[in-house]
């Protein structure tokens, strides 16, 4: 089994929209990334510092919008339309979970769909679920990323997604649809799972359930994309990340994705990439 590195594939995207940035500086467009944060959630902290780290390696302008955890669902919304208004601003990133009090749904869709780089609003959506174009939600497009490295014709192969969000196995299903593939969407309540599972060329394992795919629901030379991602502890009280997928078990796979270094780092990556598509189309619609 060939284990699919993340990081160094990830690596390899930013340097591609680093060179991107380089030639949209040269038409005169500094690329720009708005990234809001509502309230003090650690988790959240250490996320979007990383997102705006990575931006600022690429070359991408970012701008922080952070906001206290008591803000007003209106006052979030007045910031939005700010944000879709200014012309430097190409995406717009809330970092999602928000307090009680907001209605992350109503935030997301105030978005206009050409600055909603996450790829969440409606408009982009229906876009891919038509095969129209808009901006891909990250994690996904990430998936495709690293299975283009190991697959190079799709058409006719059995793919099975197990976990059915609006984030990542719905949209990763239509993206292998457009690739031709023949698709079956499952979650945990689905019946006869393994042996669904065991049918499958390309696994990809967004269920959130740690280590749910074992080894003998895979057949040989299948490829694993495992999107799942738990801290979980030890009897002796170590703490570990594991995915949705026993990576040890997968030595008879084609290849395989680990967690982590698998999908995580390519979601970042495709973020960044969303912003440039996002500045260029601006850009070539603004003529």
């Amino acid at each position: 089994m060939t284990p699919i590195d993340g990081r160094a594939i990830a690596r390899e995207l930013s340097a591609r929209t680093a060179e991107d940035v380089a030639e949209l500086a040269a038409r005169g467009i500094a690329a720009g990334l708005a990234v809001v944060l509502v309230g003090e959630n650690p988790a959240s902290e250490v996320y979007v510092a990383h997102k705006v780290r990575e931006c600022g390696r690429v070359g991408i302008a970012s701008f922080e919008h952070r906001l206290p955890a008591d803000t007003p669902e209106a006052d979030l919304l007045a910031l939005i339309d700010t944000l879709n208004a200014d012309p430097t601003v190409h995406g717009i990133l809330v970092q999602l979970p928000l307090p009680e009090q907001i209605d992350a749904g109503r935030v997301l869709d105030a978005i206009a769909p050409g600055k909603d780089v996450d790829g969440f609003h409606p408009v982009n959506v229906g876009r891919l679920s038509t095969g129209t174009g808009g901006l891909v939600p990250c994690t996904p497009l990430g998936c495709m990323e690293l299975l283009d490295r190991v697959i190079e014709e799709y058409r006719g192969l059995n793919a099975v997604v197990i976990g059915k969000s609006n984030i990542v196995g719905k949209p990763v299903a239509m993206l292998l649809l457009e690739r031709e593939c023949t698709v079956t969407v499952t979650h945990i309540a689905t019946r006869g799972l393994p042996d669904i599972v065991r049918r499958a060329d390309i696994v990809v394992a967004a269920a959130g359930a740690p280590r749910l795919v074992r080894g003998d629901w895979v057949k040989p030379g299948a490829v694993v994309i495992d999107v799942g991602i738990t801290r979980v502890t030890d009897t002796e009280g170590r703490t570990r990340l594991v995915g949705d997928t026993a990576f040890d078990e997968m030595g008879h796979a084609r290849a395989a994705t680990p967690v982590p270094g698998g999908v995580g780092p390519m979601t970042i990556a495709c973020l960044l990439a969303n912003t440039v598509q996002a500045a260029d189309s601006a850009a070539r619609a603004a003529g």
